[in-house]
């Protein structure tokens, strides 16, 4: 089938450029996490969002990462675990 592996992506925004900067490297850090070009492309693709900068500081919104990315490596595979995948650079970055 023609255009299959375009199912759900319409003609006009493959033409405004392809898929959005959050999805791409430019739009993601180095160090884990969007840089604020993604942040900024992910809110014009889902208008109502509100996406905001790591705080490493401290406070409610760091405990509640915190908290939640833990369970996500506890149920991580070891082989998974290198050290350079997403979720280790995020919680670097979020000093947890």
């Amino acid at each position: 089938m023609p255009g299959a592996a375009l199912r759900g992506f319409g003609r006009a925004y493959l033409k405004r450029g392809g898929s959005p900067a959050w999805t791409r490297s430019e739009g993601k850090s180095k160090t884990g996490g969007l840089n604020e070009k993604g942040r900024k492309s992910y809110e014009a693709a889902n208008p109502g969002s509100d996406l905001k900068a790591p705080q490493p500081e401290g406070g409610a919104r760091k405990r509640s990462f915190c908290a939640r990315m833990r369970g996500m490596r506890k149920r991580q595979k070891a082989s998974n675990n290198t050290g350079q995948d997403r979720l280790s650079k995020a919680l670097r970055k979020w000093k947890c």
